[in-house]
């Protein structure tokens, strides 16, 4: 199996990374707009550059990772191959974009061809990465070496097309608040005193440590926030606080804002 990625960007090169692993730098095929871009990535993890064209020519699983403004344009210039090359090798379009639905890939592509939607975040690059996708058309056998090839990633879960928009907006967009608040709690940490590297290393380690609590406890987060909260402490001061400044609304509201935008670039 031949994979291709047509956009090296923070996303499509993250998910490259996962795939390098996953399926063998060998049986990865680059492909960006900026062509020194894909070389340097290329370089680094050892897997072949080369044009669209290509990609579109040859792999079995092409991955289109660029915006989702640009994608008509480009796969209005890739058509041609797409089509000529249908019936004598399959292939899957593996799609990236946010607000894009299969149908639409499709009618820019040309045809209905088998098709992945997918809603990968930034952590894939790590292999701690949350993946949402779903699928048409795909034979079991595609499904099942795209998600071998994808493990490295980090988890994959099949939603209905119907939910990736708002899975988008909770863990495609979620890692950039995450970072604002471990920065925040970094500063607070420096306002009372830590020196910046220690409190940093400690704002992570917690976020960290707190993630994998709520994941393998199974308990619901409001209890384990109870358990830290001892009667007349520190930490429910800190509580009462952040509720009286709105900061659970505050998240919401901000899930709610990047849900209607990706919804918006579909239109």
């Amino acid at each position: 199996m031949k994979y291709g990625f047509i956009g090296c960007g923070n996303m499509g090169g993250a998910v490259a990374r996962a795939v390098c692993k996953g399926a063998g730098a060998g049986d990865v095929l680059l492909a960006n707009r900026t062509p020194a871009k894909a070389q340097a990535l290329a370089d680094e993890l050892g897997c072949a550059c080369g044009t669209n064209e290509q990609v579109a020519s040859i792999c079995d699983f092409i991955f289109l990772g660029v915006k989702p403004q640009m994608m008509e344009d480009m796969l209005d210039v890739l058509a041609p191959v797409l089509e000529s090359r249908a019936e004598s090798r399959p292939f899957v379009l593996v799609t990236m974009a946010a607000g894009l639905s299969m149908h639409q890939i499709r009618q820019m592509a040309g045809s209905g061809y088998p098709i992945i939607r997918m809603m990968p975040n930034t952590p894939v690059a790590l292999g701690a990465g949350m993946i949402q996708y779903c699928y048409d058309d795909v034979e079991p056998e595609q499904l099942q070496e795209w998600l071998c090839a994808m493990a490295p990633a980090g988890q994959l879960d099949e939603v209905p097309e119907n939910l990736i928009d708002a899975a988008s907006a909770v863990s495609g967009c979620g890692p950039a608040w995450v970072y604002q608040f471990i920065e925040a709690l970094a500063d607070g940490g420096v306002a009372a005193g830590l020196p910046r590297a220690k409190a940093q290393e400690y704002a992570a380690q917690t976020v960290l440590g707190s993630a994998r609590m709520v994941l393998e406890s199974g308990q619901h987060p409001g209890a384990l926030k109870d358990a830290v909260c001892s009667p007349g402490g520190s930490t429910i001061q800190g509580v009462r606080l952040l509720e009286q400044r709105a900061f659970r609304g505050a998240v919401t509201d901000a899930v709610l804002a990047a849900y209607e935008k990706t919804k918006e670039l579909g239109k």
